[in-house]
């Protein structure tokens, strides 16, 4: 069940990430999953917060949004970069 709940509340996080820094047509929803998930281990690393613990609290879900909203900001400078 918590496999469910990490996908779930991934792809609300990289979605609400998405929309954050306009990168939402450019995502699909398997992406917005990664993201999120990928974003929350992020911000738990910058946060110092330990999510093994499965967490769900706002502040764990905040720390997953801005890990999410810093992943997507170094992928479109890499992707900026790259194009040039």
């Amino acid at each position: 069940m918590s496999l469910i709940i990490w996908l779930v509340l991934g792809g609300v996080i990289g979605w609400l990430a998405s929309i954050i820094m306009r990168t939402d047509a450019q995502q699909g929803i398997f992406l917005n999953i990664i993201v999120g998930i990928v974003g929350a281990f992020l911000g738990g690393f910058l946060f110092n917060r330990n999510l093994n613990n499965y967490d769900f609290s706002l502040p764990a879900l905040l720390a997953a949004l801005v890990g999410a909203v810093i992943l997507l900001a170094i992928v479109n400078l890499v992707r900026r970069g790259s194009v040039r």
